[in-house]
């Protein structure tokens, strides 16, 4: 659905899957700073959210996901990932419980999959899922909030930044977005969401194998990484554009933005055996790497929390 901050004097309208709300209002660099201060709010209104209602909606979500969410208190936002047999993502949730449903937003286009998926799992239980299409999702750089669709235009007028200021920062958080940094492969280790979406000591879940298999014997077959940009080139590199070292190409681009301090930088997925201190190209872009998730992840090897901020 379109967002009717779109309305507002200067925006422009993202690409898709984002098109429904703006990139930027006209001032990509301020936006961002106002959105690091805590000044300003993103549209994210193009986000699909998915209601599961019901008494036994965290247990059965603790037994289908790979978050612990049998314990989740009102209030509380994590995130969660659904994983198929092999232990590939196939979706990624951001989810708070208010005392009674769990609101969940996902990418766009993906929501009628994924309660596809969970009304096929309720058998007997207390659950109900259903699309929360009167709901749209506003983020800061604290996190996120839902509000009535319906008030969305009650924003007219106030701090905006746009989905390219949100985007950098996320980019800059080490943050890995679904569609965007991982690929139909993509299993957990690889994109660091080992802790924030997974957790590695809960009962029984679609997948859980690969995940215990990685984790005690390390060595993810990729792994993500961040990129500092060349900046003296226009363009960024392309999504899915080839990473190339020593002429072989060892990975593809993910997201790239223009950061309003430390200039152009991307996410690539690379192979795990490519040297941490290489540099690479990326898309024809000379790009120096920052090490987001080693090469030996797993039992003995984590990621260091101390590298991501706070922007979901």
């Amino acid at each position: 659905m379109r967002s009717p901050l779109l309305d507002l004097p200067g925006a422009v309208a993202a690409d898709a899957p984002d098109a429904d709300v703006a990139a930027h209002y006209g001032d990509l660099f301020a936006e961002q700073r106002a959105l690091v201060k805590g000044e300003a709010v993103v549209d994210r209104s193009n986000r699909e959210v998915v209601r599961v209602s019901g008494a036994d909606r965290l247990t059965w979500l603790n037994d289908l996901t790979s978050q612990k969410l049998d314990t989740l208190q009102p209030g509380e936002w994590t995130q969660t990932l659904v994983l198929d047999p092999q232990g590939r993502v196939e979706h990624h949730l951001t989810l708070v419980d208010d005392g009674e449903s769990v609101l969940a937003h996902v990418e766009p286009g993906t929501a009628d999959a994924l309660i596809g998926y969970l009304d096929r799992m309720r058998f007997m239980l207390r659950v109900e899922v259903t699309r929360a299409d009167d709901l749209a999702v506003l983020s800061t750089a604290a996190g996120d909030s839902y509000v009535p669709r319906a008030e969305l235009g009650d924003h007219l007028g106030k701090p905006l930044a746009g989905l390219w200021a949100y985007e950098a920062l996320r980019i800059e958080a080490h943050r890995p977005r679904l569609g965007f940094d991982t690929d139909h492969k993509t299993i957990p280790h690889e994109v660091g969401w080992i802790g924030p979406a997974v957790h590695l000591t809960k009962g029984c879940y679609r997948g859980q194998e690969t995940v215990a298999r990685v984790h005690n014997l390390g060595h993810p077959p990729r792994r993500l990484v961040f990129l500092h940009l060349d900046g003296s080139v226009d363009t960024l590199p392309a999504h899915g554009a080839p990473v190339i070292f020593e002429s072989q190409e060892v990975g593809t681009v993910g997201s790239a933005a223009r950061h309003h301090e430390l200039g152009p930088i991307a996410l690539a997925v690379i192979k795990r055996t490519v040297p941490v201190d290489a540099q690479l190209l990326a898309g024809g872009v000379a790009a120096a790497q920052e090490v987001v998730v080693p090469p030996d992840a797993g039992r003995n090897v984590s990621i260091d929390p101390g590298l991501r901020r706070r922007i979901r």
